[in-house]
């Protein structure tokens, strides 16, 4: 008889990011372990297995091992995933150890347990329920199939934090609400039963650290299990808050000015779009950013002050022209 694929051991080598708070120093370390599997074992099975047999002083946090409750969000590789879901021959290379560590921009408690505080005080922060205008006529509000079905994609998060986890943002500015709390914020902005779309839209587009903070590095869309892509929400929200006239920040402005830059050279005026983001009269701000443009003048890579013209000016304008008759 053949022996089936399953059956089939090999030996792969985690490496293991550990955190002991009670040592008074030296109390982050990485530690080796080889263990056998199959084709089939995922991180979280062999996480356990170390766990279980040959290191029990191990801290992990998991589960459902489903990827249904969210629970063992890590890095793995440098990338966070739900370890539940990943299995360790479909990452693995020329049998390489592959690098375990906690999720990022997370307090660590213990080894791979990082703190949620954290992330559950932002969802907090973006008031992550209904609040009607009005007591329903019925007893209960009705909302269409439609507007529900809009909702499903950033319905389907499952709090995991492994967005959070690879927000570039997150790493500079612990201020940013980051993509979970508004991708959050989305789900309810748009709810037909909700009463507060524009006091929420003005406060997001306001807030430091709101929706225009978001960079658009595309990780949170990348590494996200269940297809929320955060970066597609705060974008509608921007567009969202632009339609209801939230044009004061710099975020809209810079936006505005990067449009108009080029619609009408073809390509961008660095020097005007830094000065229409900080605001024309908004002198303590272009202040701030006088030591950044004379470390570029010294570097030379000041731009020019008179912006140069893209040869196929024309054919970009023309795209202009469509897209703007498309939106009437």
């Amino acid at each position: 008889m053949g022996t089936s694929r399953e059956a089939i051991l090999m030996e792969v080598k985690l490496n293991i990011k550990r955190f002991d708070p009670e040592l008074p120093s030296d109390n982050e370390w990485w530690q080796e372990y080889s263990i056998q599997i199959n084709s089939n074992t995922t991180i979280l099975d062999a996480l356990i297995k170390i766990r279980d047999e040959i290191d029990g002083t191990l801290a992990l946090r998991c589960a459902c091992r489903a990827s249904i409750c969210g629970s063992c969000g890590m890095r793995v590789n440098g990338r966070a995933r739900l370890v539940c879901k990943t299995r360790v021959e479909s990452i693995l290379k020329n049998n390489e150890p592959l690098n375990i560590e906690p999720l990022g921009n997370h307090s660590i408690i213990r080894d791979l347990v990082v703190s949620l505080d954290s992330f559950f005080s932002k969802i907090d922060q973006v008031t992550p329920y209904i609040v009607p205008d009005s007591e329903p006529e019925t007893g209960e509000f009705i909302a269409s199939n439609e507007s529900m079905e809009n909702l499903l994609t950033s319905m389907n998060c499952i709090m995991c934090g492994v967005c959070v986890s690879d927000c570039t943002v997150l790493e500079v500015d612990n201020k940013f609400i980051g993509p979970a709390a508004l991708a959050k914020a989305w789900r309810f902005v748009e709810d037909p039963r909700d009463g507060k779309k524009e006091e929420r839209l003005r406060y997001l587009n306001d807030q430091d650290g709101g929706i225009w903070d978001c960079t658009r590095c595309m990780q949170c869309v990348e590494v996200c299990p269940k297809g929320v892509a955060p970066m597609d929400r705060i974008m509608e929200m921007r567009e969202s808050a632009i339609e209801s006239g939230n044009k004061s920040t710099s975020g809209y402005k810079h936006t505005e000015s990067f449009y108009n830059s080029v619609k009408k050279h073809g390509r961008l005026d660095e020097t005007r779009l830094a000065v229409d983001s900080a605001g024309i009269t908004n002198i303590p701000r272009l202040l701030d950013l006088a030591p950044i443009g004379m470390k570029a003048l010294l570097k030379g890579k000041l731009p020019p002050l008179i912006p140069h013209k893209a040869e196929d000016k024309e054919k970009i304008k023309d795209i202009y022209k469509k897209v703007e008759e498309k939106k009437q």
